[in-house]
């Protein structure tokens, strides 16, 4: 793995987690680091689901850009759940 990979993630897991958030309403308080991190737990969350529900063989990997927002989502509304908020704002 290169630096340039690594790069690359965390930019990609940035527009994944900046796009989930903006989906969820209500205010979310993290900052930069959380949106990043947001995005790129969403990407392994969705390439997961993606193997249970089409049984795909083979390693685990991250998903697509569709698979990868719906896993950023689900990330974000775990997160909220896990902090006590109830209701979505």
């Amino acid at each position: 793995m290169t630096i340039g990979v690594i790069i690359g993630w965390f930019f990609f897991g940035l527009i994944i987690g900046a796009i989930a958030r903006l989906l969820v309403p209500g205010r979310d308080p993290m900052g930069f680091l959380g949106t990043m991190l947001v995005g790129v737990a969403g990407s392994f969350v969705g390439g997961f689901l993606t193997q249970l529900f089409w049984g795909l063989d083979g390693e685990f990997q991250p998903a697509s850009w569709i698979g990868s927002i719906v896993g950023g989502v689900l990330v974000v509304i775990a997160t909220r759940q896990f902090r006590g908020e109830r209701r979505l704002r």
